[in-house]
C-alpha cells in the first residue's frame, strides 16, 4: 500500500513539473513567435501582401511596430496553458509507453519507446490540446486579422471571447474549425517530438553520454529541427484551419460550410499551391521559437530535478 502510494505521488510530482516546464517554454515560444506569426496569419488569409516582407513592410508601415504584437495577451496566456498540457500529456503517454514495454519485456523495467511510439505519444499530447488551443487561437486570429483604427470589430480579447461565443453559439463560433484544428495538432505534434526525441537519443547514443549531458545549443538546434517538420508536415491543416477561423460569423456571410468545403474550394481557387501560402514565414519562425521551446523545457527540467 505505502508503495503504491509513494509510486502515486511521485507520478504527480513528475507530471506538475512537466506542466511547469512546458509553461515557461510556452511563454518563451509566444515572445520570439508572435511577430513571425502576424505575417504568416496574413499571408494565409489574404492576397494584399506580395510575400512575407511585403507582409511585414505593410504592417510596420499601416499600423507600427506594436502591430507585430496584436493579440498577444490572449496567446501569452493560452500557450503557455497549450505547451504545459502538450509536455505534460506526451510524457504521460510516453511513461504509459515505458510501462507497457516493461511488461513485455523480461527486464521488467521501464523500457525505451519505438518511434512509432514517440510519433503516438506526440499526437495524444496535441489531441490533449486542441480543447484549448482550438478557441485561444480562433480568438488570436481574429484579434490579428481585423481591421486596423475605427473599423476593429473587437475591442479585445474578452469581446472576442463574447462575439464568438454568440455567433450563433460556442460550438460553431467559438469552437469554429476544431475538426481541422485536431487533425493537425495530432499530425503537428505527433512529428514535433519525434524528430527531437530522434536526434536527442542519436546524440546521446553516438556520444554515448547521458541526456543531461547534451549541450543546450545541441538542445536548440535539435528543437529548431524538430519546429521545421511540425510544419511541413501539417502545414496545408493549418492553412484550411485559419481560412475557417476568418471567416463571417453569420450564415450569410461564412464562405466555407465545413471543413471539407474549405478544402475543395481553396483547391480549386488556388491549385495546390494555395494550402502552402506562407509557408516561408511560418519555418523562418518555426526555427527560433521550437528552439527556444525545448531548449527552455529542457533547461528547466534539469533545474527541478
Amino acid at each position: 500500500m505505502a508503495e503504491a502510494l509513494e509510486e502515486a505521488n511521485s507520478g504527480l510530482s513528475r507530471t506538475l513539473m512537466d506542466l511547469f516546464a512546458g509553461a515557461v517554454g510556452g511563454v518563451a515560444q509566444v515572445l520570439i513567435g508572435q511577430p513571425f506569426d502576424i505575417v504568416k496569419v496574413r499571408l494565409q488569409t489574404t492576397t494584399q501582401y506580395k510575400g512575407a516582407l511585403d507582409g511585414a513592410t505593410q504592417i510596420l508601415k499601416n499600423e507600427g511596430a506594436a502591430a507585430f504584437y496584436k493579440g498577444t495577451l490572449t496567446p501569452l496566456i493560452g500557450i503557455g496553458a497549450c505547451v504545459s498540457v502538450q509536455f505534460g500529456a506526451f510524457n504521460y503517454a510516453r511513461r504509459a509507453f515505458e510501462a507497457r514495454n516493461a511488461s513485455h519485456s523480461p527486464l521488467s523495467s521501464p523500457q525505451p519507446l519505438t518511434y512509432t511510439q514517440y510519433y503516438a505519444a506526440g499526437a495524444f499530447a496535441g489531441i490533449a490540446n486542441t480543447l484549448l488551443s482550438s478557441p485561444i487561437e480562433h480568438i488570436r486570429i481574429r484579434l490579428q486579422t481585423q481591421p486596423h483604427g475605427a473599423g476593429r470589430l473587437y475591442a479585445g480579447p474578452l469581446d472576442c471571447i463574447r462575439q464568438l461565443s454568440r455567433s450563433p453559439n460556442i460550438a460553431l463560433g467559438l469552437y469554429r474549425g476544431t475538426a481541422v484544428t485536431l487533425l493537425r495538432e495530432a499530425q503537428a505534434y505527433g512529428f514535433w517530438f519525434l524528430t527531437f526525441e530522434y536526434l536527442m537519443q542519436s546524440d546521446v547514443a553516438g556520444n554515448k553520454i547521458t541526456r543531461k549531458e547534451v549541450p543546450t545549443w545541441k538542445i536548440a538546434f535539435y528543437g529548431g529541427l524538430a519546429g521545421e517538420a511540425l510544419w511541413i508536415s501539417s502545414y496545408p491543416f493549418d492553412v484550411v484551419k485559419s481560412k475557417m477561423q476568418t471567416d463571417g460569423l453569420k450564415a450569410g456571410e461564412q464562405r466555407y460550410k465545413s471543413m471539407r468545403d474549405a478544402f475543395a474550394q481553396t483547391y480549386r481557387q488556388e491549385g495546390l499551391g494555395g494550402f502552402w501560402r506562407g509557408i516561408g514565414p511560418t519555418l523562418l519562425r518555426a526555427l527560433p521559437v521550437s528552439a527556444g521551446t525545448f531548449a527552455t523545457v529542457e533547461l528547466v527540467m534539469r533545474m527541478i530535478t
